[in-house]
């Protein structure tokens, strides 16, 4: 489910600039001057000793990846350690996400997740571990809704308008996704629910694919990143009604909510976050949340994250464990609902 969004198509130029002082750093680094004293937490050894891992569950490039070599690149000066990110790309990011299960609970080993990760935790069976259980919330850093896009000759200029074509015209408008599982699916299904209509399932192979298909007009609706598709809305070739996200983003005050529209409480984001192996000691974890909540709030890389589209959170280790229940019961009810499985 991993891929390059338009969100993180704009940090890959400055993220690949800095990938190789992030992972090339050496293990005998000075703590830059500046940086705070190691924590020492009870039970445990005092953080950090040594290079601190980023497991990337996926292959470089996507959002997952910039994500983490943008934080990580940071974290070097703060932590006074070097940061090597670890790209683990293989079963959907089940095993980099293991290798952080697995991994001793010091805070040298992290992983950064996505919303794939929970998806995966709630509708893949047999794991080989526990999503709930075996990881220690550090903090969710980002959200980036994906916008409601149709097609112009769709007679539908507002979210309410298209809940209102759908509710006279049941299984008349198809909608595209990626695949069974896929966000775009599952945000739509979450939709019809929440919104009572029947768009109709239509899926592809890859965004590009059903983004085409939009623009063709072989398909009327699509949910899809903002930014990837900013060029096509905004040059008239797609209408974006609404975006999904929980707020109005503060790059784009203009645009709605879906909720704005009359369903209160709908909410479906592309989000990373970073994740401890479980038993970490919460010293540990709140000396790692503070840390990059500081980073987002910097004024260059708070400006470069809100300019793609993403609502900068860099919440607390209890809201985003809070944050991460929800979405599993959220996910795994939509995929009961649905008959979807992803073994």
């Amino acid at each position: 489910m991993e891929r390059k969004s338009g969100a993180a198509a704009g940090l890959v130029a400055a993220a690949l600039m800095i990938a190789t002082a992030v992972a090339a750093a050496p293990a005998s680094a000075q703590a830059p001057s500046g940086t705070r004293a190691p924590v020492a937490a009870a039970p445990g050894p005092t953080f950090p000793l040594r290079p601190v891992r980023l497991v990337v569950p996926f292959a470089p490039g996507g959002g997952t990846d910039v994500t983490a070599r943008l934080i990580g690149s940071r974290l070097v000066q703060s932590l006074g350690q070097p940061v090597v990110v670890d790209n683990r790309p293989a079963a959907s990011g089940v095993v980099g996400a293991d290798i952080v299960a697995r991994a001793p609970p010091d805070g040298h080993t992290l992983l950064t997740a996505s919303v794939t990760f929970v998806i995966s935790g709630a509708l893949q069976k047999n794991l080989p571990y526990d999503t709930l259980r075996d990881f220690a919330p550090v903090t969710l850093l980002i959200a980036a809704p994906l916008g409601v896009l149709v097609h112009p000759t769709l007679p539908a200029k507002s979210m309410k308008d298209l809940i209102g074509l759908a509710r006279q015209r049941p299984d008349a408008l198809n909608y595209g996704s990626s695949g069974p599982g896929s966000i775009a699916h599952l945000a739509t299904e979450l939709l019809n629910t929440a919104a009572g209509i029947r768009l109709v399932h239509v899926p592809y192979k890859g965004v590009a694919a059903y983004t085409s298909a939009l623009l063709a007009s072989e398909i009327q609706v699509g949910l899809a990143n903002l930014f990837s598709t900013e060029g096509q809305w905004k040059s008239g070739k797609l209408r974006l009604l609404a975006h999904t996200g929980a707020r109005r983003l503060e790059a784009m005050p203009e645009v709605p909510t879906v909720a704005e529209a009359g369903l209160p409480g709908y909410a479906s984001t592309i989000w990373y976050g970073f994740l401890a192996p479980a038993k970490t000691p919460a010293a540990i974890v709140q000396r790692l949340q503070q840390d990059i909540r500081a980073i987002a709030q910097t004024p260059d890389v708070r400006e470069t994250l809100l300019a793609q589209g993403n609502d900068v959170i860099a919440n607390t280790p209890q809201e985003f464990a809070a944050f991460i229940r929800a979405e599993h019961a959220k996910w795994g009810d939509a995929g009961r609902r649905l008959g979807v499985t992803l073994d």
